[in-house]
Formats: C-alpha cells, structure tokens, sequence
C-alpha cells in the first residue's frame, strides 16, 4: 500500500501525541506503544473511511481511545498469572457425580407416591409456596406440608443422606431434600 507523502508525514507527526496520549491513558510505557501502534494499523486498514479535509488527529485519537476502552474491558476480565499459580489453585467439581447423584434421585423419586412426588416437585423444584402448591394440588396446606415432609424423609431413606451436603451440587436435588430446621 503506498501512502501519498503529505498523509504519510501527517500520520508520524501525529506519532508523539498519540503516544503521550496512550501513556496517560495506560500508564505504562509498554502498552501505550503497543497501541500506538495498534491505532496506526488500524488507521491504515481503514484510510478509505477518513473523510480528507477532517481532523486526522481527531480521528487517529479517536481510534486510539476507542482501542484502550476495547482492550481494558478485556483485561479487567483477565488475571495476570505469569507464574501459573492462580491456574493451579483453580479447580471444577467433576460433573460425573452429579450425574449419578442426579440419575439415584430420579430413581428415588420414581418410587414415591404420586400425590408426594407431585408436591415435592411443587415446592422444591418449581418453587413454589406451600399454598400456590395446596390451590394446585386442590387440597389443605398442612397436606401438602404433610405430603412433602414424607417425601423428603422417604427420599433420604433411600439415597442414605442425612443432611443435604451429602448430595452433590444439583440445585434440584438439594431444593427436593431441603429439610426445614
């Protein structure tokens, strides 16, 4: 690509202030010319849209500005780690035993009654209030308090679980084995 040598000359004059410009906005020498240099890239992939007889300059710092807004939404969502500590302490629960987890509760809760599985699904996986779940089910509150009560008992039974953290994460399942203290 040749450049006309009057925008050429415009272009590395504008070099100076584009840097001070990029520092202050940066703070750190390295990375403000890094995007000076990211912004003149830029400008010549795009020279067919400057309009000429505008401010270059205007628009060069535009195109700068607009680069650090770009790249510090970025780096605000990275963590340095040069050394590879903080990926070392990273770690991800294995889906494999939720899963099964999951896969035990739907077995157990195939083995319920009816009328307890249905109020056990109202009020621990839909949500919602023992008495949306009693005008649902068409019958009194404490019924309903009563049917999920046996439920959640049943259901620790026959996975063996005494208390809610013996289950995995599933949020369905923890809702479903919730007991109330």
């Amino acid at each position: 690509m040749t450049l006309e040598p009057d925008l050429r000359d415009d272009l590395l004059a504008a070099v100076p202030s584009l840097r001070a410009f990029a520092i202050s906005l940066s703070g750190h020498v390295d990375r403000a010319d890094d995007l000076v240099q990211d912004t003149l890239l830029r400008a010549l992939s795009n020279l067919h849209r400057f309009e000429r007889g505008t401010n270059l300059n205007a628009w060069l710092f535009t195109i700068l500005r607009n680069l650090f807004h770009s790249q510090y939404r970025k780096r605000r969502r990275e963590v340095e780690d040069p050394d590879g500590s903080y990926a070392s302490r990273l770690t991800v629960q294995p889906e494999q035993g939720a899963r099964l987890d999951f896969e035990d509760f739907r077995t157990a809760l195939s083995t319920l009654p009816h009328d307890q599985r249905e109020a056990l699904l109202l009020i621990g996986a839909s949500g919602f209030s023992y008495e949306e779940a009693a005008v649902i089910c068409g019958c009194a509150v404490g019924t309903i308090k009563s049917r999920v009560n046996r439920a959640r008992s049943r259901l620790s039974s026959i996975l063996k679980v005494d208390a809610t953290e013996a289950i995995g994460s599933d949020p369905v399942i923890r809702a479903a084995l919730h007991t109330a203290r």
